[in-house]
């Protein structure tokens, strides 16, 4: 199997290389992608940049380029408080956007004549060997371009997308550019902080130290 894997930011990257045998770098459209292997899977992962414009460009860049098989979109996301805490991963077996409304006759967070939310393709991961593990949850991922950080940005999210159990800035528009592009997607997040509580910019900051290095490891279990 071929895999295409987008990260946001370098630190994120700096942890998913580590994941990875036989590195080569290619650099197009400005944006470098690193071919090689992980548990015997051929995999181009690249750091889109933050934001939804970001991972539209990395997303189509790397689907036209390199032809995977699966995309997957790996990082850090916000909790909303809903069933997954800091340090769990989120399986998005759906994604949806919190900040799109596109007039009557649509559902907020529909971009017009595409679903409500784009399905994750758990169908075409070994998500079952690690749904075992109580800190992976699977649920709605909300994405949109703000970083979530008040008790307000956090109910305008929730008002859109009630079900949004972590929120991000990158796995909407990804999910959108395979849907258009017809190839399957799957979006898993570590949740760094739950935006609105008391210490929110203590747990992001903290975050980067607590969290282990093991767990962009997560991949290797769930790559067929």
């Amino acid at each position: 199997m071929k895999y295409g894997i987008i990260v946001a930011m370098q630190v994120e990257l700096d942890m998913l290389l580590r994941e990875m045998v036989g590195t080569t770098t290619e650099k197009i459209n400005g944006i470098t992608y690193h071919k090689g292997h992980i548990v015997g899977n051929e995999v181009t992962a690249t750091q889109c940049g933050i934001g939804k414009v970001n991972a539209a460009v990395g997303a189509l860049t790397l689907i036209e380029n390199f032809r995977p098989d699966a995309i997957v979109n790996t990082g850090i996301a916000g909790g909303t408080g809903a069933g997954a805490d800091v340090l769990d991963v989120v399986i998005g077996r759906e994604v949806a956007y919190h900040d799109v409304w596109c007039g009557p006759g649509n559902a907020r967070g529909q971009v017009q004549g595409l679903p409500e939310r784009f399905a994750g393709a758990t169908d075409r991961f070994n998500i079952d060997a690690v749904t075992i593990d109580p800190k992976v949850k699977t649920g709605l991922i909300a994405s949109g371009d703000m970083f979530v950080s008040t008790p307000d940005d956090l109910a305008r999210v929730l008002a859109t997308q009630p079900e949004a159990i972590a929120v991000d800035m990158e796995s909407g528009a990804i999910a959108q550019v395979c849907h258009l592009k017809g190839v399957p997607f799957l979006a898993i997040r570590v949740v760094s902080d739950t935006p609105g509580v008391e210490n929110h910019l203590d747990q992001y900051g903290d975050f980067w130290s607590l969290a282990p290095q093991s767990t962009f490891g997560i991949l290797r279990r769930i790559l067929l």
